[in-house]
């Protein structure tokens, strides 16, 4: 759960993007496909946004992830499951660099991203189950795998917590 003041620095960035986009309040929270209401809330500093609806805000304004959440100090997570932007590539494409962490005995579903965007892993510690959903691989300490992460995707541990480093690669035509 994120403290008040990182739901406080979200919110207004969020606001801030959407304002300058020239998009509603109603208009984002129809296309990401979430209550206006709730919206609201977070542009407000209140409610706590899963990764899912971090996403699909992402999304719908046309932005990685990381350029949504990079104000913030701290992991954003749910349900035992914690990201941390590390660092945003200024190239192109366009490329992010998390950490993340995953409790035991989790199963993340994850939505499909932007067109275009591929998702690599490297594992640090523990064991995870990653990749495109029906066709995973399980990773050991220093193993890597890459997806398409504009399907839909699946993290899951077993009996210990698993630390990795993600990037995800934007590639042209998921900026369009």
């Amino acid at each position: 759960m994120l403290n008040q003041s990182t739901l406080n620095t979200l919110g207004r960035h969020l606001q801030k993007l959407r304002q300058e986009r020239g998009i509603s309040l109603s208009q984002l929270a129809a296309g990401a496909g979430i209550a206006k209401s709730n919206l609201s809330r977070l542009e407000q500093g209140n409610g706590n946004p899963t990764l899912d609806t971090i996403w699909r805000l992402a999304k719908e304004l046309d932005l990685s992830f990381g350029e949504l959440v990079h104000p913030l100090s701290t992991s954003v997570g749910e349900q035992g499951v914690e990201v941390r932007l590390i660092e945003q590539g200024k190239g192109d494409p366009k490329v992010d660099a998390y950490w993340m962490s995953i409790a035991p005995n989790t199963h993340r579903e994850a939505e499909a991203h932007a067109t275009g965007t591929e998702e690599s892993i490297t594992l640090i510690s523990g064991s995870l189950e990653a990749g495109n959903t029906g066709n995973t691989v399980v990773l050991s300490p220093g193993q890597s795998t890459a997806f398409n992460a504009d399907l839909p995707h699946c993290y899951k541990t077993q009996d210990q917590w698993a630390t990795c480093l993600i990037t995800i690669v934007y590639h042209k035509k998921a900026q369009q």
